[in-house]
């Protein structure tokens, strides 16, 4: 259903320079956040900085934590063992219990606000891109695949939301090794130094690694996004390519598609695992390097043996944060390849922003200037096209999906408010969501409304069998063809929009059905005014006013027996072109289609 919500995602209750509001995250068209990667990422930092301040305060005292037990574990050989000193043994033992004691609770409280910033953010980025496709409507499909925007829902938050979650134990790290550092250059400065200067050395020969690791991770990503598109593709026109007998050709294409992208996962892989490689030798190289130098001086007796045990705890601890660095800056790679995906689709605008702030009385005329069609309120109006593409054209005028002329009581359709809740244009493209029928049909939750509906579009069948707490599968595809099209009908009817404009609403049920509908439509929009894009004679027959269009523009208009009798070319329009005689009969076919 070409529709969108009333509520306009960039109005008051959101911040204009896209900072975070009690009302949720900020949709304006100036945010700052969509401007770059990095900016969308500083912006939900900003957004979560109360509990990613905690995560990271509590990731800083679990990793000191754990710096500080090779000292405790070092003072207590050192000074308790060594020394034949019970007391002092037993004293750094229980420094030892209560470093374990703080690692494990500040552990798991870390952990916990981790989860939380990862949700958080992931879930903070999905609301933002469900309310800028909201936002978008018609414009979505025209500049995105439904591939591109599903790679963002699913993976692409997910790595977003692994950014803000490395931040915690990133914060340890780095706070960690400068304690260790500290330590080391407090007990032997030249073990300190070969910690200070190797770290920013392992840093810098690792950071050429990340440039490559990025556009792999890119180029992989945008080809999933392809691939994920085409496989919609398939699998929802897969009865029409068995039809047509189009399987080989599609599934060949395909296998293609998948084997480009399982090419670029490799490149992208072969990256990850050289960067995976660094993070694992270059620690490994200053580990060995600091244990070198420990045993050395331990040898000569600059350092004692309690001293020795520390600096090797140290060097087997540096793993860790040094590791957790490597993992950081992965991570922080692809959060900023998804955060890219995120702020192409923000910085995206409608082709026709809703902007307008007038508001035509209900009662009013619907004129397209451009084919002379003149809409009179409350009455239901049938557009019967030589070409259907001119009547699609100007359902789409008349719903301000495309650019025209259009007044409504007067005033250019642009200048109107809230025109998306006004004027709905149904169209046989509309989908039917998952979830259950009676959210589906009507998300108001009016049952009287929705029932009245249902009978107008004759799906009283359809509730029956599935009932209306029944589940909708994605896309209803469940249901025939037809049944989807009363349902997508009885959705429109129980929307009840001031202008209701369906287009080709019976194309796909039988005769007997289109005739309960055509009865029912005009009773069920008594006092509203309805427009629906037709040759169907059935439909027609019942409505109050028939315009038929040529050529783009109004050739005639009047009651459907009377332009029957007075107009050939509508007459052959909405008979298939037998409107002369029934065939090989010689008798009028107008009665027949009547």
């Amino acid at each position: 259903m070409k529709s969108l919500p009333e509520k306009d995602p960039c109005g008051p209750d959101h911040a204009v320079d896209g900072g975070p509001t009690t009302s949720g995250p900020s949709l304006s068209p100036f945010g700052s956040y969509r401007r770059s990667p990095g900016r969308y990422l500083l912006w939900l930092l900003r957004a979560e900085w109360r509990t990613i301040a905690g995560g990271a305060a509590l990731g800083v005292v679990w990793m000191v934590s754990q710096a500080l037990i090779p000292a405790a574990i070092g003072r207590a050989i050192g000074d308790g063992v060594a020394a034949r000193d019970e007391g002092t043994l037993l004293a750094w033992s229980g420094v030892l219990v209560g470093l374990g004691v703080l690692q494990a609770v500040t552990g798991t409280w870390r952990h916990r606000f981790a989860v939380y910033n990862w949700l958080a953010s992931a879930y903070r980025t999905v609301q933002l891109v469900t309310r800028q496709s909201t936002r978008l409507g018609g414009t979505l499909p025209k500049r995105l695949s439904a591939g591109e925007v599903v790679s963002i829902g699913l993976s692409d938050v997910a790595h977003i939301g692994d950014t803000l979650d490395i931040i915690a134990r990133g914060s340890g790290a780095v706070v960690s090794i400068v304690v260790v550092a500290g330590i080391l250059l407090s007990a032997s400065p030249p073990l300190g130094l070969i910690v200070l200067v190797g770290v920013p050395l392992i840093l810098a020969i690792a950071a050429p690694l990340l440039r490559p690791y990025r556009d792999r991770e890119l180029a992989h990503r945008e080809l999933v996004g392809e691939l994920s598109t085409h496989a919609t593709d398939v699998v929802a026109g897969l009865r029409v390519l068995r039809g047509i007998g189009g399987e080989p050709l599609f599934s060949g294409r395909y296998r293609a598609e998948s084997q480009r992208v399982r090419a670029a996962g490799v490149a992208a892989a072969r990256a990850e695992t050289r960067l995976s490689g660094a993070e694992v030798l270059l620690p490994g190289l200053l580990i060995a390097l600091v244990t070198w130098v420990g045993a050395r001086f331990a040898a000569n007796g600059t350092i004692g043996v309690g001293e020795l045990v520390a600096f090797y705890g140290y060097a087997v601890f540096l793993i860790i944060p040094l590791k957790t660095l490597g993992e950081a800056a992965g991570k922080i790679t692809k959060g900023l390849v998804a955060a890219g995906r995120v702020t192409a689709l923000l910085s995206l605008d409608p082709e026709l922003p809703d902007t307008g702030t007038a508001r035509p009385a209900a009662d009013s005329d619907l004129v397209d200037i451009a084919s002379g069609l003149v809409v009179r309120p409350g009455r239901l109006t049938a557009v019967a096209a030589a070409d259907p593409r001119d009547a699609q054209a100007i359902a789409d005028r008349l719903g301000r999906y495309t650019p025209g002329e259009v007044d409504f009581g007067g005033v250019p359709l642009q200048d109107v408010a809230d025109i998306r809740k006004r004027i709905l244009v149904a169209v046989n493209e509309d989908r039917l969501f998952a979830g259950p029928l009676a959210e589906s049909l009507s998300p108001d939750g009016d049952i009287t409304v929705l029932t009245a509906a249902i009978h107008a579009a004759s799906a009283e069948d359809i509730v029956e069998s599935s009932g209306l707490d029944g589940h909708v599968a994605e896309a209803g595809r469940e249901f025939s063809g037809g049944q989807q099209q009363r349902l997508r009908l009885a959705r429109a009817l129980a929307a009840d929009p001031d202008i209701l404009i369906l287009v080709e609403p019976t194309s796909a049920v039988d005769a007997h059905t289109e005739a309960r509908i055509a009865d029912r439509l005009r009773p069920a929009r008594a006092g509203r005014t309805t427009v629906v894009c037709t040759t169907s004679p059935l439909m027609l027959d019942r409505a109050d006013h028939v315009v038929f269009v040529q050529d783009g523009r109004v050739a005639a208009e009047g009651a459907h027996r009377d332009l029957l009798e007075t107009e050939p070319r509508y007459a052959a329009t909405v008979t298939r072109g037998e409107a002369g005689e029934v065939a090989g009969t010689g008798e009028p076919a107008e009665g027949v289609r009547r």
